[in-house]
């Protein structure tokens, strides 16, 4: 970690990010990577492992240093904290979607050919950890349906699809503060269901 970006606050990095300086974003990085292994523990991804989970928080960590507004309230781990949950829960469903499967699970007969040969060896398709993996989800599905009101399940759910509280504020009717307020409820109660 680059030792002179220590003595900026993460709203001066976030300037100097936006500024062209990509070492300061690099720093961030690193300093919240703890975030995103906090958020990966609890979570898997069904046909991936602990390290593509990492790979999502790190997406949404990267995407809080670029949406991140210095003007409101929330501090920038706040926010971030948010950002990455989403994205690790948006990996997650779509893993979990069925429509992709037949093209996920596709290989060539070159493939096939060594995998035969190999006898199997791949234990990424276990069943067991399969229906494992499908069963936590759908608890953390079930929970998130009950613990957030529908409002907030959109609002969710258009943040999760890319919309920023502007866009979401024009598509529900709402002013952006309670957008913004939505948002703190969900991280808050998204924080009780994954711890």
């Amino acid at each position: 970690m680059n030792e002179e970006y220590k003595n900026f606050d993460d709203e001066e990095l976030i300037e100097k990010f936006r500024g062209g300086d990509n070492s300061a974003a690099d720093f961030l990085m690193e300093k919240y990577k703890y975030l995103v292994k906090l958020r990966a523990k609890s979570l898997y991804l069904l046909g991936g492992d602990r390290d593509d989970v990492i790979q999502e928080g790190m997406i949404g960590l990267y995407r809080a240093i670029c949406d991140y507004d210095v003007s409101k309230d929330a501090s920038f781990e706040t926010f971030a904290s948010l950002v990455i949950t989403r994205q690790i829960y948006a990996a997650v469903r779509t893993a979990s979607r069925k429509k992709h499967l037949p093209l996920n699970d596709a290989m060539s007969i070159e493939e096939e050919e060594n995998v035969c040969e190999a006898g199997f060896a791949n234990n990424d398709y276990d069943p067991e950890s399969l229906y494992i993996d499908g069963e936590n989800l759908e608890i953390i599905e079930r929970q998130i349906q009950k613990n957030l009101s529908e409002f907030e399940q959109g609002v969710l759910e258009s943040y999760l699809n890319g919309m920023n509280y502007a866009e979401i504020a024009r598509q529900t009717g709402k002013d952006e503060k309670s957008i913004y307020n939505a948002l703190n409820r969900i991280r808050t109660k998204l924080r009780r269901i994954v711890m």
